[in-house]
C-alpha cells in the first residue's frame, strides 16, 4: 500500500514516486482510501508517479479514487515504462467533488496526464484537464448526472487477444446499472476502459469487478482481496 501519512494532500505540496520493479517481479499497488485535494489560495498540489517495469515484470496499479474538495487545484501525471514481456493494469478514478457536502464540481483545477511507453515507444498518452469555472462537466452531454468517472488501461507487450478482452469488458458494462461507459482498443496494443457512475459504491464495485475480470485474461490470477476494510 502506498500511504500518505499526512491524510491528504494540501496546495504547494510536489509528492514525487518512483517504482523500479525487477525483471519477473509482480507487484499490486494500492491506497488505503480515497486521496483528498484540500484547498488551496495558490500553488496547486502536485503529484508524479513513474514506475519502471523490467522484462516480464507484472504491474496492477490500483489506486483508490481522487476527491477534490472545494478550491483545490492538483496536477497529476503517472508514467509507465515498459520492457519487453511485461504486463501493466491501471486505474485512474476521480470524484465530483465531496457529493454529500453539496460540493460538486466545485474545485479550482483537475489536470491529469497518464503516459505508457513499451521499449521506449509511446502507446497511451492521455490528458484530462477540468476547470469547472470555465465548463461545467455537469452540462447536458459531458458527466451531466454522473458524480465519478473513471479508466481501466490494460497493456502486455506480445498479448494477441485484445478484441476478445475489449468484448468480454463491454459486455460486463452493459449489464452493470447505474453505469455507462465502454472498453475500446489501443491501436499499439491495449485496451482502455472509461465508464462513469452515479455513487462512489457504483464506481468501487465496478472498479473491482474490471480489475478482477482483467487479471485473469491477463495475468490469469484469480481475483485479489485488498482487505482495506
Amino acid at each position: 500500500m502506498l500511504l500518505n501519512p499526512t491524510g491528504g494532500v494540501l496546495g504547494g505540496d510536489h509528492l514525487i514516486t518512483d517504482i523500479v520493479q525487477e525483471a519477473e517481479t509482480h507487484v499490486c499497488l494500492t491506497t488505503p482510501s480515497a486521496t483528498r485535494i484540500y484547498r488551496t489560495e495558490e500553488k496547486p498540489a502536485i503529484l508524479e508517479t513513474a514506475i519502471h517495469l523490467g522484462e516480464g515484470a507484472t504491474l496492477e496499479y490500483f489506486p483508490d479514487h481522487v476527491i477534490p474538495h472545494a478550491g483545490s487545484a492538483l496536477r497529476q501525471s503517472v508514467r509507465i515504462d515498459m520492457a519487453r514481456g511485461s504486463r501493466a493494469i491501471l486505474l485512474d478514478s476521480m470524484a465530483s467533488g465531496r457529493v454529500a457536502h453539496g460540493e460538486r464540481w466545485s474545485f479550482r483545477e483537475m489536470d491529469s496526464r497518464t503516459e505508457v511507453y513499451v521499449s521506449g515507444r509511446p502507446v497511451y498518452i492521455n490528458r484530462m484537464k477540468i476547470v469547472p469555472a470555465m465548463n461545467r462537466p455537469d452540462r447536458l452531454g459531458w458527466m451531466e448526472e454522473f458524480d465519478y468517472t473513471s479508466c481501466l488501461a490494460l497493456f502486455a507487450d506480445g498479448f494477441a487477444r485484445w478484441p476478445e478482452v475489449a468484448s468480454a469488458l463491454n459486455g460486463e458494462l452493459n449489464s452493470t446499472p447505474n453505469i455507462r461507459g465502454g472498453a475500446t482498443l489501443v491501436s499499439r496494443g491495449g485496451c482502455v476502459v472509461r465508464f462513469l457512475a452515479r455513487s462512489a459504491s457504483d464506481m468501487t464495485l465496478a472498479n473491482k469487478t474490471l480489475w478482477d475480470m482483467a487479471r485473469e485474461m491477463l495475468v490469469h490470477l484469480p481475483p485479489l482481496d485488498h482487505r482495506k476494510y
